[in-house]
This record gives structure tokens, C-alpha cells and sequence, in this order.
């Protein structure tokens, strides 16, 4: 979604580039969504035809990448806006623990249930259920789970009667769940149960567009004096290969906010990271330092041709005299993990 003050007229509340709403909400606050890379609008666009659906979706993409943001915008744009988006974080919790948090208990079921208790399910009723790192349920849940998408109905953990809930599951995950299929490690029966309309959310070092209006964003949004980006600080920031993704830009951006002294940010008030890796060069004296290998280059040239045909992978495939599949293999594989 691009720059509001740019390209959304006085009063709009959606974006020109997708059609959808530029703010999405939390307990706390608004965040925008912001995209400038032909890739996320490509990616934002896909999310406005999927957010009137009703079917699940499983978003991909790497840790900090923006997949609960995504998952947010397609909750704010669906039917279901005016109902409970909730959102729980899969791998922070134990199989027992989380079994009782999505499904709720019956009193005495088991030591410490003292009393019945509303699963996150039952308060997602008409809403959204995010279920982020869905990668790492545990097997015996996903049968769980999968009845819940099967039929529309849950039972608490300890009783004996169902009852039906109205929920839309959306998912994430950092992994590939295709494989962890093949390995036995997620339901196959599930995996298909769940991935029926899927996005996925390129890495931030993918989209180098996004990072001066993402950055920006993050120090309108620091308390205190207003604070500005010397073009140097945002050479350097374009220049990063963001290992965390949008987090680690938001952290950067904090890091500096809390160093700078005179309304400006410079490159010295970076975290050191970024600091020591100079784009001349000069701070590293090892022989090769800078160079990429074959693959990193034919990555980098095939992520460049995707950017110049504005994020069309029939266009870039076309450009590069390759087939689409062979497109797709080769931006799935990420030669600098």
C-alpha cells in the first residue's frame, strides 16, 4: 500500500494501487500498511480479491516479514470486519496448553480447571482466527483442528457435547509446510484442508523500495522530538540485507530514534550491523568481501527483472526466455540463507 500523503486523496480510507483499507487495528493501536515495491502491491492486490472469500488462507513468508500485518489488512477488508480478529502465537505454547486456549475447558477437566473456560475459537464467533507458526502444532492437534475446519464445530476439552462456531482461519508460517508433509511432520489431510487460497509476503531485502516509506513510518511513530533520515542513514539502510526483516528495520529505526540528539538520524546512530557494512567497501579488508556468487547474482538478477515487469511473474519469465515453473523454483530458492 503506498504512501498515504502521496498517493491517497484528503479523506480516503483506502488505498488507490489495491482498493484496500490502509489502516488495520490493534488492541492498541492503528498501523498502516505500507508498500511501495511493485511486489507487495502485487501481493496486497492478491489479499483484496481473498478478503471477501470465506475460505482459509495460509500465509507464507519469512520471520518479521509482515505476515500478521497481511493477515490484519485481509480481516479489516472482509465481511467480517466488525467482528473479533484474534490472533495466538502457535509455537508459544505447549500441546496441552494450547489445546485448552483454542478450544476452551469444561470445569474438572483436568487439575487446575476450576471452572469453565471460552476457548479463542468460541470468542473468534463471526471473526478471524489467526493462528500464526500453524508449522508447529502439534500432530495430535491438528486432528483437532482439522475436524474444526471439517465441521464447523468444537468441543472444550473435557466435555461431551459440540457446538458450532463461524470462524475464519487464516494461518502463517516461516516454514515449508509442503515439506514438512513429505516428513511427517503436518497432516496431509490438513494441509490441504488449509491451503486453499495462500499469499506470500517477500523478505524485506526483496522489496528494497519499501524500506525508506516503512522506515519513515517507524520514526513518525517514536515519541518525543521529530527526527528525520540523512540520505546517508538511508543509503545504508537500502544497502542492509535485513536478516529480521520489517522487525529488525522497526528495531533500527528505534535504536537510532533513542541516539540521535539532533533531530536528525545519521549513520553513527545505527545499530553497528549496519554501520560495518559500508557500501564501498571500506570497512572490510578480506579478499572477496562484497562479491556474490553465481546463484546470489542470478537471484538477484531474476528478483530485478520481477521489480522492472511491476511484479509479474508471466511478464519476467517471458523477459528471461524461461518457463513460469522455472521462475517460481528459482525465486523459492534463496541462495543467501
Amino acid at each position: 500500500m503506498r504512501n498515504p500523503e502521496r498517493h491517497v486523496r484528503a479523506g480516503e480510507c483506502h488505498c488507490e494501487v489495491c482498493g484496500l483499507s490502509r489502516l488495520v487495528t490493534t488492541i492498541g493501536c492503528s498501523l498502516q500498511v505500507v508498500a511501495e515495491s511493485p511486489v507487495m502491491q502485487e501481493l496486497l492486490k492478491r489479499t483484496a480479491m481473498f478478503a471477501d472469500a470465506d475460505a482459509p488462507v495460509v500465509i507464507f513468508g519469512e520471520s518479521g516479514s509482515g505476515k500478521e500485518v497481511v493477515a490484519r489488512a485481509l480481516h479489516a477488508n472482509s465481511p467480517r470486519r466488525q467482528q473479533p480478529f484474534i490472533a495466538i502465537n502457535v509455537a508459544a505454547l505447549p500441546g496441552d496448553l494450547l489445546e485448552s486456549e483454542l478450544f476452551g475447558h469444561a470445569r474438572g477437566a483436568f487439575t487446575g480447571a476450576m471452572e469453565e473456560k471460552r476457548g479463542l475459537m468460541e470468542a473468534a464467533h463471526h471473526g478471524t482466527l489467526f493462528l500464526d507458526e500453524i508449522a508447529e502444532m502439534p500432530l495430535t492437534l491438528q486432528a483437532k483442528l482439522l475436524r474444526a475446519l471439517q465441521d464447523g464445530e468444537i468441543r472444550r476439552v473435557g466435555a461431551t457435547q459440540a457446538f458450532a462456531v463461524d470462524v475464519r482461519f487464516v494461518c502463517a508460517t516461516h516454514r515449508d509446510l509442503g515439506d514438512y508433509v513429505r516428513r511427517g511432520l503436518f497432516r496431509e489431510d490438513l494441509f490441504y484442508r488449509l491451503k486453499v487460497l495462500t499469499l506470500m509476503v517477500p523478505p524485506l531485502r526483496e522489496r528494497c523500495a519499501d524500506i525508506a516509506p516503512l522506515s519513515r513510518t517507524f520514526l513518525a511513530a517514536e515519541k518525543g522530538e521529530s527526527r528525520t533520515l540523512s540520505e546517508a542513514a538511508l543509503t545504508l539502510l537500502r544497502a542492509y540485507h535485513w536478516p529480521g526483516n520489517v522487525r529488525e528495520l522497526a528495531n533500527a529505526i528505534k535504536y537510532g530514534a533513542a541516539l540521535a540528539r539532533e533531530g536528525e538520524i545519521r549513520p553513527e546512530h545505527l545499530p553497528e550491523e549496519l554501520r560495518v557494512q559500508q557500501p564501498n567497501g571500506a570497512v572490510s579488508t578480506t579478499v572477496g568481501a562484497g562479491l556474490k556468487t553465481l546463484a546470489q547474482a542470478e537471484h538477484a538478477y531474476v528478483l530485478h527483472v520481477l521489480e522492472q515487469c511491476g511484479g509479474s511473474q508471466l511478464e519476467a519469465a517471458r523477459v528471461l526466455g524461461i518457463g513460469r515453473n522455472t521462475l517460481w523454483r528459482k525465486l523459492k530458492s534463496n541462495p543467501e540463507r
